[in-house]
């Protein structure tokens, strides 16, 4: 490409984008300004805790026994 034709690319760009400038700034400010918050006052969601489920001993032990039951047959599928 000749310089020339570049040049001329690059003045089509220009008007383009200067066109299109013109035309967001005749609508006014539609959006509000975004700013990044400050560091350390980001400000930040309340931690909500799950509530904790309580197993009982009994069905601590049934989950247990059933656990070595299947540890057992694991044990006795190896051999």
């Amino acid at each position: 490409m000749a310089i020339d034709s570049i040049l001329a690319l690059i003045d089509a760009e220009i008007a383009s984008l200067t066109q299109v400038r013109s035309l967001l700034a005749s609508t006014g400010k539609v959006a509000a300004k975004v700013t990044a918050p400050k560091p350390g006052k980001a400000a930040k969601a309340p931690k909500t805790r799950k509530k904790r489920r309580k197993l009982s001993a009994e069905a601590r032990k049934r989950i247990a026994d059933a656990q070595r039951k299947r540890w057992a047959a694991q044990k006795a599928k190896a051999k």
